[in-house]
């Protein structure tokens, strides 16, 4: 048994042993005919017969160069195109390293392919200088499919060589080779270099956010052309790419091969080339499904080249290449640019890519890539990972997409941070916020929203309570988003306000109650210092315990922070910048739809009011943002007030796209809606909104019907009411909501098709005989009656005419039913011929003048009629007599005008009751004005509608109303009741419209009435006049332009504000001119001076000087708000031309003695002087700087934009220059000789007006002013003052802020929006007011503030790199990543706007992003101003100092007599 076994083991070792010793001789037998096939090869490719001069050359010059190889034998090379290349490429491969790794191996034939070369006659430097020859000279031979081909098999073969061992000792790495072999793939893949990848690229990244020159277009046109012709030069075939592709991947895996056995540690240059490579290699296809960062899979089986790259990017962050750390951050450093969608060239700034799909998906696989590498090497990738996002961030660029983009990327990486680092960056991003560069502050922002995208991190135990506090959302709610609301920008306000309202939309329940804190009562203080105590953490509230509630900002719990933030988001919505406007509507509307702040009527005007902005942009974001609050809060009444008074007027905007997106709303919201009527009706919610606006249209809102009735013209017209919509809508009059039913009705049922009449008289029989209708309803019934009476037969019309006029004749109903009443009274009666039309009105409406004459003088004729009056009946009647005279004139009498004028009086002429009256056309006139009676004494009420029945019957007889127009102007004059005046004013007008020759002497009586003593008259006479002259019924003529323009400083701010835009949307686009035409007179009419030849002739009476009159030092601030305003709204062609006026009809006057220098003289020289030294008349191309950009404007409509204005700019000030030397400079070389010889104080405001002026000619002076030497030094001499002057003041403004901020620090509690973060040290302090608006003092300045401000005369002008920044974000973050605090008594010189920021630590060994500070050391000279001196009481204060002050002109002129 046991020699069995030893048997069988024996078999079986025997039989190994022949198995392994069959299978060594197969693989000599294979080695033996690869070798023969190797020489076989090497004896084609003719390698022996290579010159040894020219072998020796390609060495010689390093590989830099490569002469052209000999004919013959290139020839042998490609005679088959690469097959010769890939059969030695397939002999050369058993020979390596990478051969399978079940072959047998020994080292004499492992290393048997330099034999064999050796063998064959064929020298290793003979065999890499013909590789070189086809790598090297890629780029030189004629470019092409077979070109390309070999120089990939070229490649592989050399780096594959560079893998067989022995390559070292032979010398085979050459770096330019190697190096030429990298860049292959980039050159050799044809859409490199084609039109496709040009076409990814916009224009080159400009650093400073600096505008690139426009292109020639003729330039275009030629690269167009090259790019075509080398399209059609170079084209590849399907299998030609497939090709050239396979010969890539194969070049890729073989250098993946030698990175896994050839260390690069010592070769630092190949490294980076590796690095570039492989980073240009992620975007060379896209993947299909995900990506694997495995490098534990063979490179066989990966086939994408993204994959083959990062596989290789893995590979060189081994230590095998060199430092590992060194390694991360130059990986990391090139995907930088492929996360910023960024294509990085070699001598040229990076292009920014097409954000597409395929951009997006590589930026995203490098982003897993960085996690990958960040989950692998854990704490040695940590430090580069933040320097990778501070290179994020500060590579930005000011583009939305690609900050998005930036944005999710740094949240992405982020999430890889521990808590500690987390916290550091948070506190850098800070910092980052307050950079000076718009930019940066912008996407600051945009990281902070995409951070509370994330889940809120718990505070670990080991972090303090600085840290911990930036770990919460609140902070970047309130510090970061919100603390940017009052930046310099204007693109930073309107974005942080966009935020705001993003982070309301998220699902994150954290980021909402960090903004219910802004706006609440009591809310939560994140501690940001480190030296906070205990006590206050415990005493901390947290955003956990706070009450999810709506806040009311009316109410008195609310904290002074909430208020102020209240009112500075109020104070954006009125922002001059259009995008800001529109970005706080957005944040308000946010903040109304999750009951952040309360649905009132203050917060909810704000939308409304914002529909009939300036801006068309602004128009339409309020109208979509009431939409969206009226879709999320359809059941609130005042929600659906505020809509329709916001939407509806926009109906009749001059903007018809206004118009048009105005009735697309109220169609989709009202007209759709209307549908057949059933029981589930009100289930619906767009239903039940409908009805409910409709019911409000018939209730709160009546007001707006002209308005709608305008959007029901419109759709007439588009034939938008169908028979399914008249049928849907007829289906709802017996429901609830009939009120509404019947306002559409009304406005329909003109233009629709035949309706069901039945129920319209069945509606109208239920109305006369119950009249328990309201009164909106019953005008809507009566309006529906006259439309449809053409369609009912003779004996309904009579029917329906009975019931009226018995319903007349009762005067039961309301003044608003009586009009419509006779209105529909008056449709009825028209027939075909007008002789039937008008008997029938002689017949109705004649019986109805009749009757109130009856009652009039029934009531008038009875002695006690007065005591027993019943005003609203008398009301009744002559409502109705004035409305019914109308349509019968020749029914009306003497007696009947007599009767209405004696309603004004108190005892009218005796008219005898029986006596046969005679039509007023046939009889004399009354004789006796109004004006001749004494005063009446009816009601008010009674009087002023007796004025209106009169305007009436005037409006019928052209000779009444002239007699009657005195007796109206007596009227205005002496009248004490508002109400008869404001009718008079209102029938004045309208008489205007009819005899505009008859009233135009009256013109002054009306205008007079814009001084009224009561709002209502002024600002009826206000819109009448407004009417009238936009229809030119009245002419700028005499003191008319004057009066008007008074009413901008009005008392009131709604009228001022009426009269703004009377004067800017209406009156002023009809006459341009208007403005400039009147302006110099202004000067000369508000002072009430009249000397002048020309200005202020015309006639006023005495009353009408003292109403108007502006004259006087204590109206001068009323005088120069109307300036402003006229010269806001002049074009710069016409604050050119006025400036050039004034100096010819004004200045020149004074000179030539035209005007005396009295004492009005020297008032109007010095009014003048003081215009001509506003801000508002220097001209705006000149003013303002670059403007926002419009957001549908591409890059080159903007950059055309400011190319156009910086030539604007420069043609304009050469312009005004010239004229200003010309016409000006005379004439104040004049002007002040004048003065100085009469002593005149108005010197002092032409010297003030020079200051001014010369600001922009600063360094001119002398050259302008050449002719008057004295003039230029003492110019030179204010204007230095002037500039002392302003530090001062800012200097002074700051200690007030100080101090401000000491108080606050000491009264309240610091909140996180209102501190800075401060390094942690024994000596830190808090600066209380950060992000806050400065205001002004309350009260007696404290004793310390008043001393210190009465030492900033004293003190030391501020340095010039304190003053550099005036605008922008707040505060900096010291070498150490903290923000830089004063020292404690130093003082900040700031505003708190001001962007001035330190940002370290931003670097990958190249000084990129370096930001350093302006303030290096030298503290002293602050610490000394803030230094109060005080003396004893008992010490004498010194004398005086005697100042040796020499005029530098006196100086001259001294050396001159010397």
């Amino acid at each position: 048994m046991i020699n069995g076994v030893k048997i069988a083991a024996k078999a079986r070792m025997t039989l190994k042993a022949r198995a392994k010793l069959r299978q060594w001789l197969c693989w000599r037998v294979q080695t033996k005919y690869n070798k023969m096939e190797l020489m076989n090869v090497l004896e084609i490719l003719k390698l022996k017969d290579l010159k040894r001069d020219w072998v020796d050359g390609v060495w010689d010059l390093e590989f830099t160069e490569v002469e052209a190889l000999d004919a013959a034998i290139e020839d042998s090379v490609t005679r088959n195109g690469s097959q010769g290349l890939e059969a030695l490429y397939r002999c050369l491969l058993p020979y390596t390293n990478h051969s399978d790794s079940s072959t047998p191996t020994s080292d004499g034939l492992s290393q048997s392919v330099w034999t064999v070369l050796g063998d064959s006659g064929v020298s290793t430097r003979s065999l890499v200088a013909l590789l070189a020859y086809f790598v090297v000279g890629a780029r030189t031979r004629p470019d092409g499919f077979q070109p390309r081909l070999l120089s990939l098999h070229a490649a592989s073969i050399y780096l594959l060589l560079l893998g067989t061992p022995g390559s070292v000792v032979n010398q085979v790495f050459q770096q330019v080779l190697f190096d030429a072999c990298l860049a292959l793939p980039a050159h050799c893949w044809p859409q490199s270099c084609g039109r496709k990848r040009k076409k990814e690229c916009v224009k080159s990244w400009q650093a400073e956010g600096k505008r690139p020159r426009a292109p020639r277009r003729e330039q275009e046109e030629v690269d167009a052309e090259e790019e075509e012709q080398e399209e059609e030069r170079l084209h590849f075939s399907p299998r030609d790419l497939l090709t050239i592709r396979e010969a890539i991947v194969l070049l890729v895996r073989n250098l993946l091969r030698l990175l896994q056995t050839f260390p690069l540690k010592d070769k630092p240059q190949s490294a980076d080339s590796c690095v570039q490579i492989f980073t240009e290699l992620t975007d060379f296809e896209p993947v299909i499904g995900e990506l694997e960062f495995n490098n534990k899979r063979a490179l066989d089986e990966i086939q994408s080249v993204p994959e083959l790259a990062y596989y290789g990017l893995a590979l060189l962050c081994s230590p095998s290449h060199g430092d590992e750390k060194e390694n991360v951050r130059g990986v990391f450093h090139s995907l930088l640019y492929v996360i910023l969608m960024m294509r990085r060239g070699q001598s040229r700034k990076p292009t920014l890519l097409l954000p597409s799909q395929a951009v997006v998906s590589t930026r995203d696989q490098a982003l897993l890539f960085v996690c990958h590498l960040l989950d692998e090497l854990k704490e040695t990738a940590l430090p580069f990972l933040r320097i990778l996002l501070q290179h994020l961030c500060c590579q930005m660029v000011e583009k939305t997409d690609y900050r998005s983009h930036g944005a999710q990327a740094v949240s992405q990486l982020l999430d890889k941070m521990p808590c500690s680092d987390y916290a550091s960056f948070i506190k850098w991003l800070f910092a980052y916020s307050t950079h000076s560069k718009v930019a940066y502050r912008l996407f600051a922002l945009d990281v902070s929203v995409a951070l509370l995208a994330c889940p809120e991190r718990q505070a670990e135990a080991s972090l303090g309570p600085e840290q911990a506090g930036l770990l919460s959302h609140r902070f970047l709610v309130q510090s970061l988003v919100f603390g940017r609301r009052s930046d310099s920008s204007p693109t930073v306000r309107a974005h942080a306000l966009t935020c705001l309202s993003r982070c309301l939309e998220m699902p994150s329940l954290n980021a909402t109650r960090c903004i219910h804190e802004l706006f609440s009562s009591t809310g939560a203080h994140t501690v940001l210092e480190g030296d906070a105590t205990d006590g206050s953490l415990r005493s901390q509230k947290t955003y956990r315990t706070l009450q999810f509630k709506t806040v009311d900002i009316t109410g008195s719990d609310i904290s002074y922070e909430s208020k102020e933030a209240m009112s500075l988001l109020m104070r954006r919505v009125c922002d001059q910048k259009t995008i800001v406007r529109k970005s706080a509507l957005q944040a308000i509307m946010s903040l109304l739809k999750h009951s952040v702040i309360l649905l009132a009527q203050e917060n909810l005007s704000v939308l409304s009011d914002r529909c009939r902005d300036p801006a068309l942009s602004v128009k339409k974001k309020a109208m979509q943002c009431l939409g969206e609050l009226l879709h999320a809060h359809s059941h609130s009444r005042v929600v659906q007030r505020v809509w329709l008074r916001g939407l509806l007027p926009a109906i009749i905007d001059p903007e018809s796209s206004v118009q048009d997106k105005a009735l697309e709303s109220l169609e989709q919201v009202v007209l759709s809606q209307v549908k057949t009527h059933s029981s589930s009706s009100w289930e619906d919610a767009g239903q039940k909104l409908c009805w409910d606006l409709l019911g409000l249209l018939c209730d709160d809102c009546q007001d707006l019907s002209r308005y709608f009735s305008k959007a029901f013209t419109v759709w007439s017209k588009q034939n938008k009411f169908t028979a399914a919509f008249i049928s849907n809508l007829v289906s709802h009059m017996e429901a609830e909501h009939a009120p509404g039913v019947w306002l559409l009705l009304a406005r329909v049922a003109g233009s629709s098709p035949k309706l069901n009449y039945s129920k319209i008289l069945d509606a109208w029989d239920h109305m006369v005989r119950l009249r328990n209708v309201t009164v909106t309803t019953s005008c809507h019934i009566l309006s529906v009656l006259g439309d449809v009476c053409e369609h009912l037969n003779e004996d309904t019309r009579r029917r329906i005419v009975e019931d009226i006029m018995s319903w007349l004749r009762s005067l039961e109903m309301p003044l608003e039913v009586v009009g419509a009443s006779v209105e529909t009274l008056c449709r009825l009666g028209r027939a075909q011929a007008m002789k039937d039309t008008q008997k029938f009105l002689n017949q109705h409406c004649g019986e109805l003048v009749s009757l109130c004459e009856t009652y009039l003088s029934t009531v008038l004729f009875n002695e006690k009629g007065a005591q027993n009056l019943n005003e609203d009946l008398v009301v009744k009647h002559l409502y109705l007599l004035g409305v019914a005279s109308l349509h019968c004139p020749a029914r009306v009498g003497k007696r009947t005008v007599l009767l209405v004028q004696s309603v004004l009086s108190s005892s009218p002429e005796h008219t005898a009751e029986g006596q046969p009256e005679e039509p007023l056309a046939s009889q004399p006139l009354a004789s006796q004005p109004l004006s001749q009676f004494h005063p009446s004494s009816l009601p008010s009420r009674v009087r002023a509608h007796a004025v209106l029945t009169l305007g009436k019957l005037c409006l019928q007889h052209e000779d009444l109303t002239q007699r009657y127009l005195p007796a109206f102007a007596r009227e205005l004059q002496l009248s004490t009741d508002m109400a008869v005046r404001s009718n008079v004013v209102l029938v004045m007008c309208d008489l205007c419209v009819r005899y505009t020759n008859m009233l135009e002497r009256y013109l002054p009586s009306i205008s007079a009435c814009l001084q009224d003593n009561h709002m209502l008259v002024r600002e009826q006479t206000l819109t009448m006049l407004t009417s009238l002259l936009q229809e030119e019924f009245v002419k700028w003529k005499g003191s008319l332009f004057f009066r008007f323009v008074t009413v901008l400083v009005d008392p009131e701010p709604a009228v001022s504000r009426l009269c703004e835009y009377c004067l800017v949307h209406l009156l002023l686009k009809k006459n341009p001119a208007m403005f400039s035409q009147h302006f110099i007179e202004c000067i000369f009419h508000f002072n009430s001076y009249e000397k002048h030849k020309t200005y202020n002739k015309f006639s006023q009476t005495a009353s009408e000087k003292a109403r108007f009159s502006l004259r006087g030092s204590r109206n001068r601030d009323r005088r120069f708000r109307i300036y402003r305003f006229l010269l806001e709204n002049f074009t710069d062609a016409q604050r050119f031309n006025i400036t050039t006026k004034i100096s010819q009809t004004v200045l020149a006057c004074f000179v030539d003695g035209e005007l005396a220098l009295d004492g009005e003289g020297s008032e109007v020289l010095s009014e003048t002087l003081g215009v001509l030294s506003l801000k508002e008349m220097k001209l705006q191309a000149l003013a303002a700087g670059r403007g926002e950009a419009d957001e549908q404007d591409d890059e080159q409509v903007a950059m055309a934009k400011a190319v156009i204005q910086v030539a604007q700019k420069k043609v304009v000030s050469q312009v005004q220059k010239k004229v200003f030397i010309e016409n000006m400079i005379p004439i104040i070389i004049a002007l002040k000789s004048k003065l100085e010889q009469q002593r005149s104080p108005v010197l002092k405001d032409l010297m003030g007006y020079l200051q001014v002026t010369m600001q922009d000619y600063r360094s001119e002076v002398k050259e302008l002013f050449a002719a008057d030497e004295q003039l230029a030094a003492e110019l030179e001499y204010n204007l230095k003052l002037y500039e002392k002057e302003q530090q001062d003041n800012m200097a002074a403004s700051s200690l007030l802020r100080e101090m401000q901020s000491r108080d606050s620090a000491a009264s309240s509690p610091a909140s996180p929006s209102r501190r800075l973060l401060a390094p942690a040290s024994p000596s830190r302090r808090l600066l209380q007011g950060a992000f806050t608006t400065p205001q002004a003092p309350r009260g007696p300045l404290p004793a310390q503030l008043s001393r210190l401000l009465s030492q900033s005369a004293r003190r030391p002008p501020l340095r010039a790199a304190d003053n550099q920044q005036t605008s922008g974000p707040h505060r900096a973050l010291s070498a150490q990543e903290s923000v830089s605090v004063p020292p404690k008594g130093s003082l900040c010189y700031r505003a708190f706007s001001t962007p001035h920021g330190n940002i370290n630590d931003v670097t990958f060994g190249e000084g990129l992003s370096a930001i350093f500070s302006e303030r290096r050391g030298g503290s002293s000279d602050r610490e000394e101003e803030s230094v109060l001196h005080l003396r004893s009481p008992e010490q004498r204060s010194p004398a005086p100092r005697q100042w040796e002050v020499q005029s530098p002109l006196a100086h001259r002129r001294t050396k001159k007599v010397q």
